[in-house]
């Protein structure tokens, strides 16, 4: 009769790594985390909302399609049936010298250019081209004031007033070094409701 003990089943270490690592990862690390962002970052832990009039209305990091000539308008988007379909993220995939590419771009310069009989100069290239995710809430400080004519006129307000209203809503570069100065359109759109109210009769 053998003096040693028989080995350990080989399955038991494997079987405690594995529901250890299964509560660490997938309950503490999560909760943790969530706990942490919830704590000191609220406002971008839940999305980074906008709110008005007691609802939400969008969300600063996701890019939403203006149409009424009363608004500043996004760049266009890419993201399939519906634009800025946060679920289907993506760029248009279309080469520089792609002909649908070209004849999309020549399509969005007529009708822009119908739009804005006043503007100076080409629409700036960020209203004619979508951004790589398809999302971009932003457009250019050009993009912008590009676009300030027709709103102005559409609203009844002086140019000067909705020239002033968009450079108090141009966002520099982060930590001043990254990106490119940028508006956020819904922010600038949502001020602009507010000063339309304001200067209601």
């Amino acid at each position: 009769m053998s003096d040693t003990l028989p080995p350990a089943p080989v399955w038991r270490p494997a079987l405690v790594l594995v529901l250890a690592f299964t509560v660490m990862t997938g309950f503490l690390y999560p909760l943790t985390v969530t706990g942490i962002s919830q704590a000191l970052f609220p406002a971008q832990a839940n999305g980074s909302l906008v709110a008005a009039g007691g609802r939400s209305v969008g969300s600063e990091l996701i890019g939403q399609p203006f149409a009424g000539e009363g608004f500043f308008w996004s760049r266009p988007s890419a993201t399939g049936r519906m634009p800025y379909d946060a679920a289907a993220s993506t760029g248009s995939n279309l080469g520089p010298t792609n002909p649908a590419l070209l004849a999309r771009v020549r399509a969005e310069k007529a009708r822009l250019e119908a739009a804005h009989p006043q503007a100076e100069g080409p629409p700036p290239l960020d209203l004619l081209t979508t951004s790589a995710s398809g999302l971009d809430p932003h457009v250019s400080p050009a993009a912008a004031f590009w676009q300030v004519e027709r709103v102005a006129a559409a609203r009844g307000l002086p140019a000067a007033t909705v020239r002033a209203l968009v450079e108090r809503h141009v966002e520099g570069r982060q930590l001043g070094l990254l990106g490119e100065p940028r508006v956020n359109v819904l922010a600038l759109n949502l001020a602009l409701e507010r000063l339309a109210a304001e200067n209601r009769p």
